[in-house]
């Protein structure tokens, strides 16, 4: 894959001269859509960077062309991101050279790792090679777990496991904890990574995508990481929140406390799940189900309502099974952010509201459940007008991401660009 470093610097190249900011695409590749932000990269009069979205565009997916989350027909793939590509494109009025992917599925593996180990001199100031070294050495020992894991659940003995991508959750030289360790003496440092796994086989299907878009791939990104990291970390703060992104054909879980990610899961049940329950029960087409699931609110009829609460709740069954998992024997922040055009089923938020679930999960209190709205990802602005619902957080925290790319020029940002690289190849 081509580096990072020297694809931002022929975006930016090719923009030079130019009237217009230069612009990054965000493509979300959902089971039930495609959607695809143009967005331009642009600095106030402070210098600060931003993001200014400039199109969108969407193209719903067929049946056949996602399972759970994952391209399972690329040609079929490819056409529906064109078309929601070329939509976003000819609103923005330019053309992207290189794009950010959004990556889910249940065998995308995400977790924070901590490594603690002691330096040879600690007298001697600490360098890029020994923080590469150091980020190297923490990942190998994060890639084998990630390996064994995805294999005993896929069934698969020789499955080729790939980095998605990396970030440094925190640093401490000697419990001291510094942004940028470059230049500091000490004997102990230790490091908390973030790290995404995932098959290379779905790495494979997006590099495709973004080759047949003609677009330079900037960055595979986590989904559930970029929702779990577009806020502002002020609303945040220490004590963090659950995030659950709703999609078509996955529910994805992330948990943020202490200020940084503690880990990512995702589930093979979305949107799609609910509608297929719905068609069985009430034996009509899927399109009809889907119909009848849009318009469904909290006073549907009967039949319909008792079959999309009855989903519901195994739905929540699978959610509290990977909310307890993330969170292990320590307490749990009081807060869930919903996202994803699932949140908008009128039964998900009834569900989470009932008492039992949540005073089996190490919840101090009840936990409080909103919905995330776009405006809240930070660092954009919407300049079409477009952007209004849960499924738009997605994309927009994609396209946050995109610009964090664009902007990570630091020290440690090259470190784990570095060894992120070497361990694509």
């Amino acid at each position: 894959m081509t580096a990072v470093g020297d694809m931002l610097s022929r975006v930016r190249s090719a923009a030079r001269g130019r009237a217009t900011p230069p612009a990054i695409a965000a493509l979300d590749i959902g089971t039930e859509f495609a959607k695809a932000l143009v967005v331009s990269v642009e600095r106030d009069p402070a210098g600060k960077l931003s993001g200014v979205v400039r199109g969108s565009g969407r193209q719903r997916q067929g049946l056949s062309h996602m399972q759970s989350g994952t391209v399972s027909d690329i040609d079929a793939v490819v056409a529906n991101c064109r078309a929601a590509m070329d939509e976003a494109r000819a609103m923005a009025g330019r053309r992207p050279m290189a794009a950010v992917i959004g990556i889910a599925g249940e065998l995308v593996k995400g977790a924070t790792s901590e490594m603690t180990t002691r330096r040879g001199d600690p007298r001697r100031p600490l360098d890029e090679v020994e923080l590469e070294r150091l980020v190297k050495r923490a990942q190998d020992r994060a890639m084998t777990e990630a390996e064994e894991r995805i294999r005993w659940e896929s069934g698969v003995d020789r499955l080729d496991v790939r980095l998605v991508h990396a970030s440094i959750v925190e640093m401490r030289i000697d419990g001291y904890p510094v942004s940028n360790p470059i230049g500091f003496t000490g004997a102990h440092v230790e490091l908390h990574l973030f790290n995404a796994f995932a098959p290379m086989v779905h790495l494979g299907a997006l590099q495709s995508v973004a080759n047949a878009l003609e677009l330079q791939l900037l960055g595979v990104i986590a989904e559930p990481y970029a929702v779990a990291t577009c806020l502002d970390p002020g609303e945040l703060g220490d004590a963090g929140a659950v995030f659950i992104d709703i999609g078509g054909g996955t529910t994805d879980v992330a948990l943020v406390r202490g200020g940084g990610i503690s880990g990512t899961k995702m589930l093979a049940l979305g949107g799609r799940a609910f509608t297929k329950g719905l068609a069985e029960r009430l034996g009509v087409s899927f399109g009809q189900a889907e119909t009848a699931k849009l318009s469904a609110g909290a006073e549907a009829a009967p039949e319909i309502g008792e079959t999309l609460l009855e989903d519901a709740r195994t739905w929540r069954d699978g959610v509290e099974l990977m909310i307890g998992d993330l969170a292990g024997e320590d307490l749990l922040p009081g807060r869930i952010l919903l996202c994803g055009g699932g949140a908008d089923l009128a039964q998900i938020e009834v569900v989470l509201a009932e008492d039992g679930w949540w005073n089996r999960l190490p919840f101090a209190r009840r936990p409080k459940v909103r919905a995330l709205a776009p405006q809240e990802v930070i660092g954009l602005r919407d300049a079409t007008g477009t952007l209004g619902t849960r499924q738009d957080v997605t994309p927009l925290a994609l396209a946050h991401q995109a610009l964090i790319l664009d902007a990570g020029v630091s020290t440690v940002d090259r470190a784990m660009r570095g060894v992120v690289r070497e361990m694509e190849l």
